[in-house]
């Protein structure tokens, strides 16, 4: 395929990332890969011992699992949402982070599920959730609608990186027969005729167009597990756009802050530019004061209506002696701290929005946390004579490597898959010979231009 000198210029700025394997990468790789056996051995215990030897218990059966898919799943609806909508709009600026935001689509869509696995007991019964489902379950719909969600993102993601794929297979780049054998097979006679181009323009706008609302039913229907359970702190109306605007704005974190990696490890400031970093802060911003709003409403309808039952939890939520410490950071965290980072010009930069990116994200996760574990600890009926850690859930070792294990995993996705494609999208580039990216320079050349 013929590229524009914008476009080889950009390919060959990031040519070197997929043609070699550095040190560094190996090194990163090998460290990911250490704390992925650590878990498997975690899970080797867990599955041969049993669940003993976690803290859940037949009082509280979720903890750190269920946490974590729903983290995971939730950053994965942000990819999806904001790289529709921004292709549907056809904004000028998202096109060097579109790839990013669908690649953590897809490979946090991969971990979530994982955890739900961890949580069973059963698994040798874990098809019976196909052969013999309830339609009445709400978990029944979930497992439609996150299977149907990932395929959906993985066309999504696929449809996109078409006309990439037959770039690097015209390049002649210095990599093995295989890799090369393997872009062949996946440009499926790419040849950028009027024809392809239109046919590709059409799906991926579909795509983009049913991707938006499977996002927000899947977590929709992920919130409806704990909302349509009658227990204190879950059973809401507010549950399912809560989850949802949650799940965007961690999301949006988890973009900014990868950005900020790719950044810095490939030196793509000229592509990955300040004002990219503004936009996506003035989104964060936007999110956090909405989920602000309806943090606020969740605890103030729960602390006003004063029902017994209600109130144990608030007072496990605001007691320092308790949880108020986490519930303090996530609010904090969570809402203040990246609110006024952005609001303020003198912290709008880009190194500080990816730190206040770095602790929302964490408060979230620990905002999942509080969603679980206080409302599991509350029983209806009075429990006496029942040894501590049956009432209170402490997370063992073995569901820390396991979390820690996710994590690695994520990030090793996202090192090999540099590998395989150019983290800025050659093709969306292609429309123009000199394709004009938001930043300082590109100002000066448009004041220029103008003089």
């Amino acid at each position: 395929m013929e590229l524009n000198k914008y476009q080889q210029e950009l390919f060959e700025k990031q040519r070197p990332v997929i043609e070699k394997f550095g040190k560094r990468t190996w090194g990163w790789s090998i460290f990911f890969l250490l704390w992925i056996l650590l878990g498997g051995y975690a899970l080797y215990l867990q599955i041969s011992k049993g669940h003993g030897i976690t803290g859940m218990r037949d009082n509280v059966v979720w903890g750190l699992y269920i946490a974590n898919f729903i983290f995971f799943i939730g950053i994965s609806y942000a990819g999806a949402v904001i790289s529709g909508i921004l292709h549907i709009l056809k904004v000028e600026w998202r096109k060097p982070i579109i790839r990013i935001a669908e690649m953590i689509t897809v490979i946090a869509t991969i971990i979530g599920p994982v955890y739900i696995l961890l949580c069973v007991g059963r698994l040798d019964r874990l098809h019976h959730l196909i052969l013999y489902p309830r339609l009445q379950s709400p978990i029944t719909w979930d497992v439609l609608a996150i299977s149907t969600y990932f395929t959906g993102s993985v066309i999504f993601l696929y449809l996109a990186l078409i006309k990439d794929f037959a770039i690097y297979r015209d390049a002649k780049l210095n990599i093995p027969k295989w890799k090369q054998k393997m872009y062949k097979i996946l440009a499926i006679g790419y040849r950028g005729t009027p024809s392809q181009k239109r046919h590709i323009r059409i799906s991926t706008n579909l795509m983009a167009i049913m991707i938006i609302p499977l996002a927000i039913i899947v977590h929709s229907v992920l919130s409806w597990i704990f909302g349509m359970t009658l227990r204190p702190g879950w059973h809401s109306t507010i549950f399912g756009p809560y989850f949802v605007l949650a799940a965007i704005y961690s999301g949006t974190g988890v973009l900014i802050m990868s950005m900020w990696v790719y950044r810095r490890m490939y030196k793509l400031n000229s592509h990955l530019t300040d004002k990219h970093f503004i936009y996506l802060g003035y989104i964060m911003m936007v999110l956090g004061a909405a989920y602000g709003y309806f943090t606020f409403s969740e605890y103030l309808t729960d602390w006003f209506s004063s029902q017994k039952w209600d109130s144990e939890v608030i007072e496990k939520i605001f007691n320092p002696a308790k949880y108020g410490w986490w519930f303090l950071f996530s609010n904090v965290a969570g809402i203040i701290i990246p609110v006024l980072i952005v609001a303020l010009p003198a912290t709008r930069k880009p190194n500080f929005i990816a730190l206040a990116s770095f602790f929302m994200v964490l408060a979230l996760w620990v905002k999942r946390y509080l969603i679980i574990v206080p409302t599991l600890e509350s029983p209806l009926l009075p429990m006496q004579d029942t040894r501590m850690e049956y009432v209170k859930y402490s997370a063992t070792w073995v569901e820390w490597a396991l979390t820690f294990a996710g994590i690695a995993t994520f990030f090793l996705f996202f090192t090999l898959a540099s590998k395989f494609v150019t983290i800025i999208p050659i093709s969306e580039f292609g429309d123009k010979e000199k394709q004009v990216v938001p930043g300082p320079v590109a100002d000066k050349e448009k004041e220029l231009a103008t003089v």
